[in-house]
């Protein structure tokens, strides 16, 4: 979910929904619906980050197989473009950290440098690739020497299509009898606009071209603010249709604003009058966790900030990002001895748990099968 230039009204649940032609009816998940409303849902949605990206490398069918058996009620694809055009599930433009491009030396010469989203990056770019050429590569694991066990499945998974995964989710949703929803993120739009490759029609044309994807709940996330309110102006107000604006705080501005010449911060966008502006054109706000609950000196947990009740007085959900499972990700009041890098489970339901209580609508987690239990 987050850039690298960034540190990194609810569906009211029904009994059934339709979600095919032919008459199929699944079952809903708690928290799924047919219209927005304003009133915060029975328990908080859980998002599984670029999949069950703590168990399965990140942005594979593999990855969101998982997370779906683990219970997440939306799973999360980040898109990019390739150079012919078609939208595929990678967390950044540069492919070097999570697929095998270095290991193969037909594709040495396209190693390079560009800036994305204000900051130079050096390796493989998604855009630099076709579509034919990038699914001759593997996936890879992005923290190999965090999740070691990932690595076992070091080239074994293509990289999805955006199309690809609706159809896998579509799939997996009929199997399982229930709905399962889907949280796009559009990555690095300025950055793929100046390439001449702009995310935005070509999302929204597969978005609407499939039964799926036309019933199904559906959540668009951005860092940058002029792409939502292009997409909100072509989609209105869809029943199944959510737009979140990704944030962060401080004194960063988003990456379409900076090139405009604008001065508008995340700062200012999470103040309670920049949540009520965020408010006209989204219908979440994401922060970061500690946005929410604060760590203190000792890296324990501080007072909560009031961000979640300004969110919910500006009318927004606030979902945020993201929870992992591993000591070196978690507050100090719930890691335990075992080193930084092994996996905490019962941290990290706890830490959650903690979040929680303070009325957040939905959360992030490389774990969503934690996040179930946690989220109950």
């Amino acid at each position: 979910m987050p850039t690298p230039i960034l540190p990194q009204r609810h569906f009211s649940r029904r009994s059934f929904v339709r979600v095919a032609a032919g008459g199929l009816a699944l079952a809903a998940a708690p928290g799924f619906a047919a219209g927005l409303l304003a009133t915060p849902p029975a328990r908080p949605l859980v998002f599984a980050h670029r999949g069950a990206s703590a168990l399965r490398p990140e942005h594979t069918l593999a990855s969101y197989a998982k997370a779906i058996l683990d219970g997440a009620d939306y799973v999360e694809p980040d898109l990019v473009a390739t150079r012919d055009g078609i939208l595929v599930a990678r967390h950044e433009s540069n492919l070097i950290d999570t697929t095998d491009v270095a290991r193969r030396p037909e594709f040495a010469s396209r190693r390079g440098k560009k800036m994305v989203d204000g900051e130079w990056h050096e390796g493989w770019f998604v855009d630099d690739f076709t579509l034919a050429e990038l699914k001759t590569l593997r996936a890879i694991e992005r923290l190999p020497k965090v999740r070691t066990g990932n690595t076992l499945y070091d080239g074994q998974f293509q990289i999805p299509t955006w199309e690809e995964i609706i159809d896998f989710v579509a799939a997996q949703s009929a199997a399982s009898g229930r709905i399962i929803g889907l949280v796009p993120e559009l990555k690095s739009s300025t950055y793929f606009r100046d390439a001449g490759l702009a995310l935005e029609d070509r999302f929204l044309s597969t978005l609407l071209a499939h039964e799926y994807t036309r019933r199904a709940p559906i959540e668009i996330q951005s860092f940058e603010v002029a792409n939502l309110k292009y997409l909100r102006e072509k989609l209105g107000r869809r029943a199944n249709v959510r737009l979140m604006q990704l944030v962060v705080g401080g004194d960063i501005r988003p990456t379409d604003v900076a090139k405009a010449g604008g001065k508008l911060t995340f700062g200012q966008m999470t103040t309670p009058a920049g949540l009520r502006d965020i408010a006209a054109y989204a219908d979440v706000v994401a922060p970061p966790t500690r946005a929410i609950i604060p760590l203190g000196a000792d890296q324990r947990l501080a007072k909560p900030t009031s961000i979640v009740d300004d969110a919910h007085q500006a009318g927004l959900l606030l979902h945020t990002w993201t929870f992992r499972p591993e000591n070196r990700f978690l507050a100090a009041d719930f890691r335990d001895g075992n080193g930084e890098n092994a996996r905490n489970e019962a941290g990290s339901v706890a830490e959650m748990r903690r979040y929680i209580e303070t009325g957040l609508d939905g959360f992030f987690s490389d774990d969503p099968g934690l996040g179930r239990i946690a989220a109950g």
